[in-house]
């Protein structure tokens, strides 16, 4: 079997039916697969997926402070640019562009550190890389880890029960795993290790870096802002940790048929561009099914891509070593394909009465 289709840990109710078909579950079935899986007593195993929920629950208190003690309209108006532009556009620059795709290189561990810390930690790079990965070679088709064709709850609740990396990889498949995340800079376990815990990243290293990582930016908040600056913006990045894992299910149409033409290019799956999660975060998804190793996946002019600013600017700043940026084969591929079958469709003569048809690109 290739080793994106066994390298996550299968759900209990498997990735497909007995015809072979995507297995859609119940809400009973995820959410026993869900509490199951947070289950720490029940295994040590399932620390990281644990961790990736626990972090959101400490982040609720400073939500109802900013609500209910601190709130102001210039508070909201800081906790919206933080959650939705900040917390967004930082997951699309470090976790899906440098982690998952290598789409740029740092020119050394420094500016590494310097982009991974830019926010709270909040998901794990582990449970997002290698998914990532297998949600590529399976977009849409059974074994996608979000797949949204199999509803809002399978794709809500996956960090939990279908992104984790299976536990009983052979030694030389973890090391496929290693070679994954290497340069990620997130230190691993040896296999060893990974036999005992379960997971690639290491729980005491995991642990130390996210309470280091939340104190220096609690403490960066407090003295900017005071207590309520700091609930404020903790409570925006709870915010967006949950509404985040909305994504991929809106991403990929919500399992409906919704592309369009002219605007979704990529048609071996249900992925599209919206405006929103491309303005925010610089995350126009169908672009980057098309071209998933670039840099910038806002190609055209309307396409605002905040993500694709930070790298370009980095670069300049000398930050970045080097960077793929596809817009130039998105034209000359797709787009200005596009345009001149439109053009020879409105210029070719009418006869009878009828309209000829239109290609479909």
């Amino acid at each position: 079997m290739p080793f994106l289709d066994y390298v996550l840990q299968t759900p209990a109710y498997g990735w497909k039916d007995e015809s072979g078909n995507l297995n859609r579950p119940t809400p009973k079935q995820i959410f026993k697969e869900f509490f199951s899986r947070l289950n720490i007593f029940k295994s040590r195993k399932n620390w990281l997926p644990f961790m990736s929920w626990f972090k959101v629950l400490c982040l609720i208190p400073f939500l109802m402070l900013f609500i209910f003690k601190f709130f102001s309209i210039p508070l909201l108006i800081a906790a919206f640019f933080y959650s939705m532009i900040v917390m967004g556009t930082h997951g699309t620059i470090w976790h899906h562009r440098y982690c998952t795709h290598g789409a740029y290189t740092f020119k050394n561990k420094f500016w590494r550190f310097f982009t991974q810390n830019l926010t709270l930690r909040i998901i794990p790079e582990e449970i997002y890389v290698v998914s990532h990965h297998v949600h590529h070679s399976k977009s849409d088709q059974p074994g996608d880890p979000y797949n949204a064709q199999a509803g809002f709850l399978y794709c809500f609740l996956a960090d939990v029960n279908h992104q984790p990396i299976a536990k009983n990889l052979s030694e030389g498949d973890f090391s496929r795993v290693t070679k994954l995340m290497k340069h990620t800079g997130v230190p691993g376990n040896t296999y060893q290790q990974y036999k005992k815990w379960g997971s690639f990243v290491n729980p005491a290293k995991e642990v130390l870096a996210w309470v280091l990582n939340w104190g220096f930016w609690y403490l960066a908040f407090y003295l900017i802002g005071g207590h309520a600056l700091a609930c404020t913006l903790f409570g925006a990045a709870g915010f967006w940790a949950v509404g985040v894992r909305t994504f991929n299910y809106e991403g990929h149409a919500k399992g409906e048929d919704k592309q369009r033409q002219g605007i979704d290019y990529s048609q071996n799956d249900k992925s599209i561009n919206q405006l929103w999660p491309g303005i925010v975060a610089g995350e126009w998804h169908n672009n980057h099914h098309l071209y998933p190793k670039s840099a910038r996946s806002g190609f055209k002019a309307h396409q605002v891509d905040g993500a694709w600013y930070y790298i370009k600017l980095m670069s300049i700043l000398g930050a970045i070593s080097s960077y793929r940026d596809d817009k130039k084969r998105f034209y000359e591929q797709y787009h200005k394909p596009y345009l001149s079958s439109k053009k020879l469709v409105t210029e070719e003569p009418v006869f009878a009465g009828k309209l000829p048809a239109v290609t479909k690109i």
